[in-house]
C-alpha cells in the first residue's frame, strides 16, 4: 500500500502489529528517449506492486540521487553525495523514531550506491531497540539479472531493459535496432560535456527495443524478486 493512500491513524494502526516499511530510491536524469524519472518511477512501481499482496507500507520514491555525470544532459539535477549520505540517514532516524524496525531500501539508481554503505555505519550505531535495513538494487538483482542476460547480455543504460510501458514518453518513438555498447572506462572517466559527446542520445548500449513479453518477464521477476525480499529477508528477532 502507498502510504500517500494512508493517514497517519491508519499507519499507527499498522505499527501495532507490523514494522515494516519501503523506501524506494531513485533519480532524475537522462534515459535517452525513456523518462527522466525512469529510475524513481521504476523504484516505487515495483516496491508498491511487490508489498501490496503483503499489506507492507511504500514510501514515495526519493526522486534525486547521485548522478553528476549526466550535468550536460537538462533535467538531470543531482546531489552531492554528502547530501545525499545526510538524507538517507535523516530519513532512516525518522522512521526508526516512528517505530518502523524493517526498513527495506529499493534501489533503482546505480549512482546511489553510497547509501548502502551509509546503511551499514548508520546499523552500527547504538539503539535502544533493534532495527533491520535491507537495501537491494532491483535492476541487476540476481533473478533480474538473469533474465535480461539471457535475451541480451550487452544491455546498458535506457537500453531495452528500461523501456517499460510506464517509462515510455507519449508521442516519442523508439528507435529500432542495437547500440554498439559504448566500453565502461570511458563511460566512467568522462565528464560530462564528453559523455554527451559520446553517447550522443544518452543510452549507453544495446537494443532500443525488444518483445514486449520479454521487456514484461524482466518486471514481473523484478516484481517477485522484490517480494520475496520484503517478506522473507530479514534475520530472526532477537
Amino acid at each position: 500500500m502507498r502510504v500517500h493512500d494512508c493517514n497517519w491513524k491508519m499507519l499507527e494502526e499498522y505499527l501495532g502489529h507490523d514494522d515494516r516499511i519501503v523506501l524506494p530510491i531513485g533519480s532524475t536524469e537522462q534515459h535517452g528517449y525513456l523518462s527522466v524519472g525512469t529510475d524513481a518511477i521504476l523504484a516505487e512501481r515495483v516496491a508498491v506492486e511487490a508489498a501490496e499482496p503483503l499489506g507492507v507500507p511504500v514510501l514515495p520514491a526519493l526522486p534525486f540521487g547521485i548522478t553528476p555525470y549526466f550535468a550536460a544532459f537538462p533535467g538531470s539535477p543531482s546531489l552531492r553525495t554528502i547530501t545525499y549520505v545526510a538524507v538517507i540517514r535523516d530519513l532512516l532516524d525518522s522512521l526508526f523514531g516512528q517505530g518502523f524496525r524493517r526498513i527495506a531500501v529499493i534501489n533503482g539508481h546505480g549512482g546511489n550506491t553510497p547509501a548502502s554503505g551509509v546503511l551499514r555505519e548508520w546499523l552500527t550505531e547504538p539503539r535502544k531497540a533493534r532495527v533491520q535495513v535491507l537495501f537491494h538494487d532491483w535492476w541487476n538483482a540476481p533473478r533480474v539479472w538473469a533474465v535480461v542476460q539471457r535475451y541480451e547480455k550487452e544491455s546498458s543504460h535506457g537500453s531495452w531493459m528500461e523501456n517499460f510501458p510506464w517509462t515510455r514518453i507519449t508521442g516519442v518513438a523508439m528507435p529500432s535496432g542495437v547500440k554498439p555498447p559504448i566500453p565502461q572506462n570511458r563511460i566512467r572517466q568522462a565528464p560530462p560535456d564528453e559523455l554527451r559527446r559520446l553517447t550522443v542520445d544518452g543510452v549507453f548500449g544495446g537494443s532500443y527495443q525488444r518483445p514486449e513479453e520479454e521487456i514484461l518477464e524482466v518486471w514481473r521477476t523484478g516484481v517477485a524478486e522484490v517480494r520475496d525480499l520484503i517478506e522473507n529477508g530479514w534475520s530472526p528477532s532477537a
